[in-house]
């Protein structure tokens, strides 16, 4: 990568990158909801997918706004990942 961008690039670029995992975690709960009834399989897999999402997002908001979230526990559900 040879580019060179300024500092307000870096900040637009890591804000649409935000933006954009936002969308997808969105789109994977949804996904999982609708899924969740007929095919716990695919249910589970748009749960991971979701997860991957929440935790990008979470970086994100700390490198953008550092400090704004407490370094508390992922929001998995009991059992979703697979320790006790």
């Amino acid at each position: 990568m040879t580019d060179v961008v300024d500092a307000d690039e870096l900040l637009r670029r890591m804000q649409r990158s935000r933006t954009c995992a936002t969308q997808e975690l969105r789109t994977w709960r949804a996904r999982g909801e609708e899924l969740r009834s007929h095919d716990p399989g695919a249910a589970r897999e748009a749960e991971m997918r979701g997860l991957a999402y929440e935790v990008v997002l979470r970086v994100l908001d700390e490198i953008l706004k550092p400090g704004s979230h407490a370094m508390d526990a992922p929001s998995v559900q009991s059992g979703a990942g697979g320790s006790p």
